[in-house]
């Protein structure tokens, strides 16, 4: 499963990138405004510190205005994917994007329905929302299983970018269902490390290295 990092800041996104757990980056207007910089100056500077698709998100509602802006975007960057909303003008802009040979990622799916409208309309990324449906006790995970099976059943191409994720856990049950990308904040890929065993363990070497009075340099 490959890692999207979901942020906007540029210090977070080369840390993670420096350790190789970085194969793309997700972008939209709420991470921009917390970063405080220009859409295109900040998009471009990601763009060229990561080698992966880079979504830049389309603010318009209309179909004609979501290409314009999908086609400004693109220009920052050839690993531009630009994002649209899946309501019906987002599919249309879509489909004309795609068909412009434009990377398109399909974002806030709360449905296998939409998922399915979002393949047949030729996106390169769904981004199933997970953390949201589990706000409304719906489980999130099952949306992502359901897309996963319907997309087998017809081969479809569309990759399974799970988003809205809140948890550890979150990536690791998207990595059995099989989802193809998991975008995540830059905590919650860092907590996939922690362990509380792991953590009693190393107190454990610690204090014995010390009690014995082992150096390596």
């Amino acid at each position: 499963m490959r890692f999207f990092v979901d942020t906007a800041e540029i210090d977070a996104i080369r840390e993670l990138h420096e350790l190789g757990m970085v194969d793309g980056v997700t972008t939209n207007p709420s991470l921009i405004k917390k970063s405080g910089r220009d859409i295109l100056e900040v998009t471009k500077e990601i763009c060229d510190l990561v080698e992966g698709p880079v979504s830049a998100e389309v603010v318009a509602l209309k179909a004609e205005d979501m290409i314009a802006e999908g086609r400004k975007l693109a220009e920052i960057a050839e690993n531009i994917a630009v994002k649209v909303p899946l309501t019906w003008d987002g599919l249309k802009a879509c489909k004309v994007l795609t068909g412009e040979g434009k990377m398109v990622n399909v974002t806030l799916c709360f449905s296998a329905n939409q998922a399915l409208l979002a393949a047949k309309a030729g996106a390169t990324f769904i981004s199933p929302f997970i953390g949201r449906l589990d706000d409304l006790n719906v489980d999130g995970l099952d949306l992502i299983a359901d897309i996963r099976e319907i997309y087998d059943n017809y081969g479809f191409e569309t990759n399974i970018l799970a988003a809205s994720i809140r948890s550890a856990n979150h990536m690791s049950e998207c990595a059995k269902i099989g989802a193809d990308v998991a975008t995540a904040p830059p905590n919650v890929i860092k907590a996939m490390a922690n362990h509380v065993l792991t953590d009693k363990g190393l107190d454990a070497f610690v204090k014995d290295a010390a009690d014995a009075g082992i150096k390596i340099v």
